[in-house]
């Protein structure tokens, strides 16, 4: 899928599972589990297995990639039934080629099976956002150039995603509205004059804390040029061919060299590295978090550790 080398963003320490993304967790596993077990649980364990039987099983990955989540399905488990225990032989931000273990889950067979296809939703959902993401952090290294996800994310899950993100080497765009200005083009047409780049960076900066970053977009040279004289901290670039935004970078570096550059929008895996090589400080791409392909991991079952189901 991806040169197997981890970018050098996890050569150090992964990104840390703090207690916002636990509570994060904690909302969707619970929905998770509701939608999955509803008022009368797995029949088909609870008609099938033996309540006394105990069993032991092994989360493994079956395609190399980038692993997030494993935080996640330990937190399942513990909710689900604390008498399942979960080690982990591998940790989030690390890239894994053979098929191989991750975790060994020992407990109750019913809790055991009751949880088997959440915690695999979980995986490998969050595994496939940061094996993407890694295989592009890979394609701009050594460039300067960053890798961003945007809020294109499924609702409730920014957070999680956001979290895969950073496991995968990439760099986190701001967590929503509430974090970060970023003036678009219909907020300019919302106030009336879409060509007043400048007045309205100076208008959002003179309303928000002066800790908040502000950026703005813009589509054409020209809109450039006019936010570049209110000295934004970043300017994002959309859809402009790899041509326009070498000028936009020339432009840039000439008249305000302290603003960031972001381009964005209609760039893929395979006209990365063109767009990195124009010298943009960065691109961020909603298909990180939307479009993503399920990392293929299994449940396989390892042995019974205690009564026969």
């Amino acid at each position: 899928m991806f040169a197997m080398q981890p970018p050098p963003e996890l050569s150090s320490a992964p990104p840390e599972f703090t207690s916002v993304e636990a509570d994060a967790a904690a909302e969707l596993i619970r929905l998770a589990l509701a939608e999955d077990l509803g008022d009368d649980g797995d029949r088909t364990g609870e008609a099938l297995i033996d309540q006394e039987a105990r069993g032991r099983v092994e989360i493994r990955n079956r395609a190399d990639g980038v692993v997030c989540g494993l935080p996640v399905v330990a937190q399942l488990f513990e909710t689900l039934d604390e008498r399942v225990t979960v080690a982990t032989s591998a940790r989030d931000g690390q890239a894994v080629g053979e098929p191989g273990c991750l975790a060994t889950l020992d407990g109750p067979v019913r809790s055991l099976l009751a949880g088997e296809r959440t915690a695999l939703n979980f995986l490998g959902h969050l595994s496939g956002i940061a094996t993407q993401v890694a295989a592009h952090v890979a394609v701009v290294a050594g460039t300067g150039t960053r890798v961003l996800d945007t809020r294109k994310t499924l609702p409730g899950w920014r957070r999680l995603a956001k979290y895969a993100v950073a496991c995968g080497g990439g760099t986190n765009h701001r967590m929503g509205l509430f974090d970060g200005v970023l003036i678009k083009d219909n907020h300019l047409a919302g106030r009336g004059d879409p060509l007043a780049v400048a007045s309205a960076v100076t208008t959002a900066r003179d309303a928000v804390p002066e800790s908040l970053p502000v950026q703005v977009e813009v589509d054409t040279i020209d809109q450039l040029t006019d936010a570049l004289r209110a000295a934004p901290d970043m300017v994002l670039l959309d859809n402009m061919p790899p041509e326009e935004l070498a000028r936009a970078v020339t432009i840039r570096d000439e008249r305000a060299p302290g603003v960031l550059l972001e381009a964005s929008g209609g760039i893929t895996l395979e006209s990365l590295a063109e767009v990195a090589a124009t010298g943009v400080d960065r691109v961020s791409m909603g298909a990180l978090t939307h479009s993503v392909l399920n990392w293929d991991v299994g449940f396989d079952w390892v042995a019974e550790t205690g009564t026969r189901p």
